[in-house]
């Protein structure tokens, strides 16, 4: 079919249930409120990446529609943190979400719309009625065509309401900095100080330079700063402010929602004519600043967000996979979500944590070369070969003294590293952490620590492994001799980053800068003789277990492509399911990779409970169809894809059956 066709089977939308509401000036709604809209539910948590992608896919139909079409955000949260109303309000607008948000901490109208994953989205119509159920991102083509068809549809009838959305803008509460990313050490003599290109700052800009300066990701404004030692004196802006991207001088330079930065050594730098690498998130780019002059240049990234193909789509093994070294030229290829970076002396390369993908790339600026460095894009804890490895939304990167890479896997709350041979060959290994669902805050032992959510990581002058366990509000130590997890700092505000001070004078306290993301700050804390020691718990996300009977199970993902485009099935089946357990034992049999988006799995009868994860694609092209049927040369294609981790319990009258909408229309 290459046409969306919608039954008239007419499902009522069930109420909008929860604590509290964002964005409407104190206001609580209900669906009887938005009555006459086409409202867009948006179910969504503030740690997850392919969330905030689906925001920024949305935003041009909220505009292009905002006297018809209403998005709610329904906030249902992964990690304890994510239910604090505070967090949740920062969270919203750091990412400058401009609809009403649903506070719904029990995960009430999550349950109410049988979402299994973040992020889901569900389409009402003007009568309340759902008519469309679609789950991970690239939703945005097929919901360009279904709204207008709603528009005529109940224009016709009557029954559609024109005229301003329930929207209130919140009042913002940032200073100089808002929602800091990541920071840089630059020594003296790299800074923009030093080199004489910060104009007049005075004495203050001279002690700055004297001591070595501070490069912070001014993230909520789309800035990158050079700030001194007193974290108070600007030095240096590069980036106009306004979200977007351009290159050119520090004044006109455009950056979205930058995060991590790399100082590149001196001799690359004076090859490459740049200083610093910036991950430039939400842009899907590499940029580089020079700190002589300013001047900001795009190093890699196409700006087209990963895994959206743009020429004939296939969908086999390596599609998400491990390829190695990605296209002819670094402009061309296409990035997700790059959130940190670093300079690995053995691979002579900038270390890239592609959060977006669940991977780690690299970039060799002499080259220009992109390549997969580890992690085969699908999401979990899996250690052992660089190909075979699972990470989830790596944030944080750092280089210890024998060349090894350690590795913020913010979604599985561990730290992970990366141990690079001396030709080059890289394997994952787990230090603290266990999967999709365990967090906690818990020192002791690393096999049963337990952190939450970081995003960042430094390494100790002792060889220790300081971590931002950022929805603890903590900094933890893991020290590699004992194997043990203990506690530097807490009470902070969503810590993003950790920096060891280069600043201080030989003989004085040791000390930590630490990027203070929701207090808008950097602050110093001291590297204590004797850590604190934590134990509050290991914790499960509260998501409810599904039952599910041992013995056969049939599996269906539902995927009807959206109007005007058609399946890609010129190479064969254009889907596949790749399917996996926690534990392995789970499943008998069904595990594997194979085209078809039906399964049959045999669950065990000797496992209580554990984790399926399934991961479907489906390949489909831009039509107008030719007169024979088949799909036209060089016609737009698309990849769509969502991961799955569902916990299951089982039980003797547990279901049989699941069903999953990758995209589902009513």
């Amino acid at each position: 079919m290459s046409e969306t066709v919608r039954t008239h089977l007419r499902v009522r939308a069930s109420e909008l249930v929860g604590r509290n509401w964002l964005n409407t000036g104190g206001k609580s709604l209900d669906l009887e409120a938005l009555r006459g809209k086409i409202v867009l539910l948006d179910f969504w948590t503030f740690c997850c990446i392919n969330c905030l992608h689906v925001l920024d896919e949305l935003r041009p139909l909220e505009e292009k529609y905002s006297d018809v079409l209403v998005t709610v955000g329904v906030h249902s949260p992964k990690f304890e943190h994510e239910a604090d109303p505070v967090a949740l309000a920062a969270a919203v607008e750091r990412y400058e979400i401009h609809h009403p948000v649903l506070d719904d901490p029990e995960l009430e109208t999550w349950k109410a719309y049988t979402a299994r994953a973040w992020p889901t989205l569900v389409v009402i119509d003007p009568e309340g009625y759902i008519v469309a159920h679609l789950s991970g991102e690239g939703h945005a083509d097929g919901l360009g065509v279904l709204i207008p068809e709603l528009i005529a549809e109940h224009e016709a009838r009557g029954t559609l309401h024109r005229g301003n959305g329930p929207y209130v803008a919140p009042e913002p509460t940032s200073g100089t900095l808002r929602f800091p990313g990541k920071a840089l050490y630059l020594p003296s003599g790299r800074g923009s100080a030093s080199a004489s290109s910060a104009s007049d700052a005075g004495a203050a800009a001279d002690a700055g330079a004297a001591a070595g300066t501070w490069l912070v990701t001014d993230t909520g404004h789309h800035r990158v700063l050079e700030l001194g030692t007193d974290f108070h004196t600007v030095l240096s802006t590069y980036g106009s402010g306004e979200k977007g991207h351009a290159d050119g001088a520090a004044g006109i330079a455009r950056f979205n929602e930058p995060q991590g930065l790399v100082l590149l050594p001196e001799d690359v730098a004076a090859k490459t004519g740049y200083d610093v690498v910036i991950a430039d998130s939400v842009n899907h780019r590499l940029r580089g600043l020079s700190l002589a002059d300013g001047s900001v240049t795009t190093l890699a990234g196409s700006g087209v967000q990963r895994l959206l193909e743009t020429g004939p789509a296939r969908v086999d093994e390596d599609a998400a996979g491990f390829t190695g070294r990605l296209g002819d030229h670094p402009l061309d290829v296409a990035l997700s979500s790059p959130w940190d970076v670093v300079w690995s002396s053995k691979l002579n390369a900038v270390v890239i944590a592609m959060a977006g993908v669940h991977q780690i790339f690299s970039y060799e600026p002499l080259t220009g070369d992109v390549s997969i460095l580890a992690g085969n894009g699908l999401e979990g804890l899996l250690d052992g070969p660089a190909h075979e490895a699972w990470f989830a939304q790596p944030s944080g990167l750092a280089e210890d003294a024998d060349g090894n890479i350690w590795v913020a896997d913010s979604e599985t709350s561990a730290l992970r590293k990366l141990v690079i041979s001396d030709d080059g060959a890289v394997t994952v290994e787990s230090a603290v952490g266990k999967g999709l669902f365990d967090f906690g805050f818990r020192d002791g032992e690393a096999s049963e620590a337990r952190l939450q959510h970081p995003l960042g990581v430094t390494v100790l002058p002792d060889g220790s492994v300081a971590i931002a366990d950022t929805y603890n509000g903590a900094v933890r130590r893991y020290d590699p001799a004992a194997g043990t997890v203990s506690t530097l700092a807490r009470g902070l505000a969503e810590p993003s980053d950790v920096i060891v001070d280069h600043t201080q004078v030989a003989g004085s306290e040791p000390l930590l800068v630490v990027v203070e993301a929701n207090k808008h700050q950097l602050v110093y804390v001291p590297i204590p003789k004797e850590a604190q020691q934590v134990d509050e718990g290991a914790v499960q996300t509260h998501r409810p277990k599904s039952p599910v009977a041992p013995g056969l199970m049939e599996l269906t993902v539902r995927f009807t492509a959206p109007t005007g485009q058609k399946l890609d099935d010129r190479w064969g089946d254009p889907t596949q399911m790749k399917i996996s357990s926690t534990p392995p034992e789970l499943l008998v049999s069904g595990a594997g990779t194979s085209v078809g988006l039906l399964r049959t799995l045999e669950l065990s009868s000797d496992v209580p409970e554990g984790i399926l994860h399934i991961t479907a694609r489906a390949a489909a092209c831009d039509g107008p169809e030719t007169e024979d049927g088949e799909i036209p040369d060089h016609a737009a294609c698309h990849l769509y894809q969502q991961d799955w981790g569902i916990p299951v319990v089982l039980q003797a009258d547990g279901d049989t059956d699941l069903v999953l909408d990758l995209r589902g229309m009513d």
